[in-house]
């Protein structure tokens, strides 16, 4: 195994004896074994943990956001970040591994090395004897992390106090620098809506916080951002990109969403929106827009693209089905439906739009007969399409799923669309017009999270009056999505794993 850490130099007699006089000065510390009175917390497997050095008062990082096998991990400013927190992996007779929520990687030794100031990193979970940790007692409820392999400690190396100081392994002396606290984080929670008045909406989870925007019906783009699911409701809406003025779209901005793609200047946020030359809803002005970031960030700053059609068309977004991007949307094609366009890049279209899903089925037609906010959903190797059906300004609006079942995308047979509903109105009548959704995963990956939009009466239109609403979902053993039933307002659900 190679790893790309390397041992350190050993610290001086002075540092040495730092570190020895440290742990004495603690109290209650026997130095040979340093043996603490205190004891241990105990684990819950299923929490996360943030670990806080005692000396520097930093949290154990995975430094730089890594992914990758071998990457160091550090100290840094506590910010409670994916990257930041550990779940306790039970490996019986008293070890744990370490895992990163992050990467999903545990805490190792390079090179499974025994010596003094060998780095320690992150690496796939192999249960070996360097990626085993017990906790040893230390004062005031504070622990040392013993590795099973070496017998040494966790170390923040020479008593660094500075965000980015090293984390190795060093003979088991008892330092405040050897000493960490376990702040179990608690499982938060968060009620719907996410936000009042933001129809269409669309939620991604990037570099932690979680990034909205939504419907605005006016000449702006806004997105709002937050570290938490419920911190969405109360963030500030701020300006994106302003329409005022644009002869090809300005006054009444619709379904913006942003997708992270490669564009000839690397990865890119590339946000798609609609807009029209008037503000009545459904004139024939409205066409599908694209922006595009001058970074990584989902806030911009942003520069328009490219118009990407000349005709009328509703709800852009991007399927990718073998490496190549497709344009999704909603046209009138006898009815309003599903559309489907190939990409050349993720602004210029390369072939016919063709239609995939027309609304046939009787609950595809309640108040109106309706396809569009189509959206992609991967899981397996199964591609999918959840789109919304019926009329918007219907209590019947709710959501459908198409599946390829062929290999071209572009060819409506190869799709299969269920027979059912997949996503509807609840039988208390407390939820009405479920639609128009959107798909991110929990901070740490491990959950799937459908973001969408509903009214809160029957009577409640297709307008500004819709709520951002969001809930967990699971899956089915047949590989199709279980939405379950939409959440009233008001409920307090258990926010996303890992915040």
């Amino acid at each position: 195994m190679a790893m790309n850490g390397s041992s350190s130099s050993r610290p001086s007699r002075r540092q040495a004896l730092r570190v020895g006089l440290t742990a004495a000065a603690l109290g209650g510390v026997t130095i040979a074994g340093a043996r603490f009175a205190a004891a241990a917390p105990v684990i819950d497997p299923n929490a996360s943990y943030v670990l806080v050095n005692r000396h520097s008062g930093r949290a154990l990082d995975v430094y730089n956001l890594a992914t990758g096998d071998g990457a160091e991990i550090r100290q840094w400013t506590r910010n409670d970040g994916a990257w930041q927190q550990w779940q306790f992996l039970d490996s019986g007779g008293g070890w744990y591994r370490l895992r990163s929520r992050h990467s999903g990687k545990v805490l190792d030794v390079a090179d499974s090395s025994t010596a003094d100031g060998a780095t320690v990193v992150q690496w796939t979970d192999t249960n070996r004897a360097s990626q085993q940790w017990r906790l040893a007692d230390s004062p005031d409820g504070h622990v040392r992390l013993i590795n099973r392999n070496s017998g040494k400690a966790l170390d923040v190396y020479n008593f660094a106090p500075e965000p980015g100081g090293r984390v190795v392994q060093w003979p088991d002396l008892g330092g405040a620098n050897q000493q960490w606290q376990l702040v179990r984080l608690g499982s938060g929670t968060f009620s719907n809506p996410v936000k009042r008045n933001g129809p269409d909406p669309w939620l991604q989870y990037h570099n932690g916080y979680y990034y909205l925007a939504t419907t605005t019906w006016n000449s702006t783009i806004t997105m709002r951002r937050s570290r938490t699911l419920a911190g969405l409701a109360s963030a500030t809406d701020t300006t994106v990109f302003d329409l005022s003025g644009r002869p090809n779209g300005c006054c009444n901005m619709w379904a913006p969403e942003f997708h992270l793609l490669d564009g000839p200047n690397g990865r890119r946020w590339y946000l798609y929106y609609v807009a029209g030359q008037n503000v009545p809803d459904y004139n024939p002005t409205q066409r599908l827009h694209v922006l595009e970031s001058a970074g990584t960030d989902p806030m911009g700053p942003y520069t328009f693209r490219a118009d990407l059609d000349t005709v009328w068309q509703l709800d852009a977004s991007i399927l990718t089905v073998g490496g190549r991007l497709y344009l999704l949307g909603s046209h009138m094609d006898g009815y309003q439906s599903v559309c489907i366009t190939p990409l050349s890049n993720p602004w210029t279209l390369s072939g016919s739009r063709r239609t995939i899903s027309a609304p046939t089925l009787a609950w595809e037609q309640q108040t109106g007969a309706v396809n569009e906010g189509a959206e992609p959903l991967y899981r397996n190797g199964r591609t999918m399409i959840v789109y919304s059906a019926s009329a918007c300004w219907g209590p019947d609006y709710k959501l459908g799923l198409l599946t390829l079942t062929g290999t071209d995308p572009l060819n409506r047979s190869h799709w299969t669309k269920h027979p059912n509903p997949v996503f509807q109105r609840d039988d208390a009548g407390s939820v009405f017009a479920p639609g128009h959704n959107g798909f991110f995963t929990s901070p740490d990956g491990t959950e799937d999270w459908i973001v969408y939009h509903a009214n809160d009466s029957a009577s409640g239109g297709c307008d500004m009056n819709r709520s951002t609403r969001a809930q967990r979902f699971t899956w089915n053993a047949d590989g199709t999505p279980n939405f379950g039933i939409p959440v009233p307002l008001g409920v307090q659900l258990t926010a996303p794993s890992g915040e």
